[in-house]
């Protein structure tokens, strides 16, 4: 069964860091373009990061950059986010999805063919 399992979120103080991974069962990540989305309560899905298929070109969402990095290890086949700095504004619920495209984008969910079921941040003091 084709799969992406998100883990990593939780409570973390602002300013804080957390580290995402999305994990594969049925995947070799390192096939396919890989993207970070999240949602906040009466938001609509935000593309926030992704990582190529091609080359390893990564994109970030103007609010995240310089704060978060999106990464794979292909030994473990993982793909992580890296989020510093964090802010009340990052709390959602934070989705891993994959494609098949050369190369990826945040701009729309269209392309993005499997979901993990998501992992929750809240930054709160």
């Amino acid at each position: 069964q084709l799969q992406l399992v998100e883990s990593g979120g939780g409570l973390v103080q602002p300013g804080g860091s957390l580290r995402l991974s999305c994990a594969s069962s049925g995947f070799t990540l390192a096939s396919y373009s890989i993207a970070w989305f999240r949602q906040a309560p009466g938001k609509e899905r935000e593309g926030i990061s992704c990582i190529s298929r091609s080359y390893g070109a990564t994109n970030y969402a103007d609010s995240v950059k310089g704060r978060f990095s999106i990464s794979r290890d292909n030994a473990k086949n993982v793909v992580y986010l890296q989020m510093n700095s964090l802010k009340p504004e990052d709390t959602a619920v934070y989705y891993c999805a994959d494609s098949p495209a050369s190369f990826c984008t945040i701009t729309r969910v269209f392309g993005y063919d499997y979901w993990g079921k998501g992992t929750q941040v809240t930054v709160s003091s």
